[in-house]
């Protein structure tokens, strides 16, 4: 029997990338997977790539906004009616940010990144508990970044907004713990992605220089960690943050600059 049989887990930027890999891993292990993206359009083209692979019958589309608390109602109201229960929520659903150095970065970007990545993965977190609290189980894994500690360029709103996930983490954890629900988060450093398909060679190559173990983390070894974190072999951790970036944050500096 798959060790998710029968569980129930909602999976936030779910329709490519990090957050599809992760759902199918927990399809193939048997769960029932509610996948959220923005749209309609978006969710509607994840859930189809699963049900290519064959997993129609296990996969609930909830297409929403995280960043609007109306959406994330509705979302969950839809998981209520059509579930019954929680067993596990995967927060990947995240915005970059990427944009100017701090001196100009507008108010209403800076507002927008924490509406999202802090503001989403808190109100997501909390519908998430209320149900888990009645219902006396469940897991909540988060997504920070190695940014929350090593702040990289231009990107002052995405370092804070992960800054504060980790710091939400914690504080969930503390309170959620008298009711047996843990809640942990994965910290990802580079992370192959179709963005490094439009990188060339050199790029890509000088990149990955800067990762001691030599390669981005994938979706399938970041899909293991949430597993791991998802499952009764961790029932002893919480509020803990599990690093996936091959070595990075551990050095001074990198390879091509460490003389």
């Amino acid at each position: 029997m798959n060790q998710f049989q029968n569980k129930v887990v909602i999976i936030t930027g779910a329709s490519r990338n990090t957050g599809l890999g992760i759902a199918r891993k927990f399809l193939q292990e048997g769960a029932f997977v509610c996948m959220n993206a923005t749209t309609v359009e978006s969710t509607r083209k994840g859930a189809d790539a699963m049900r290519a692979e064959g997993f129609g019958d296990q996969i609930l589309e909830i297409p929403g906004d995280i960043s609007n608390p109306a959406d994330v109602d509705a979302m969950y109201a839809k998981v209520e009616a059509e579930c019954g229960k929680l067993d596990i929520l995967v927060n990947v659903a995240c915005y970059q940010g990427i944009g100017p150095a701090f001196p100009d970065v507008e108010y209403s970007e800076m507002e927008r990144v924490f509406r999202v990545n802090l503001m989403g993965t808190f109100y997501m977190g909390q519908k998430a508990a209320r149900i888990m609290i009645r219902q006396g189980f469940g897991t909540i894994v988060n997504f920070s970044s190695n940014t929350s500690t090593r702040a990289i360029r231009k990107r002052a709103a995405y370092c804070a907004s992960k800054g504060g996930i980790d710091a939400l983490t914690r504080a969930m954890a503390l309170d959620l713990a008298p009711y047996k629900i843990r809640v942990n988060t994965v910290t990802p450093g580079y992370i192959y992605t179709e963005r490094w398909d439009h990188l060339d060679d050199a790029t890509r190559a000088r990149r990955r220089a800067n990762v001691p173990l030599g390669e981005e983390a994938t979706a399938d070894c970041l899909a293991d960690v949430v597993f791991f974190l998802a499952s009764d072999a961790s029932r002893g951790i919480t509020g803990e943050r599990f690093v996936v970036d091959g070595g990075t944050s551990i050095q001074h500096m990198p390879a091509d600059v460490d003389i």
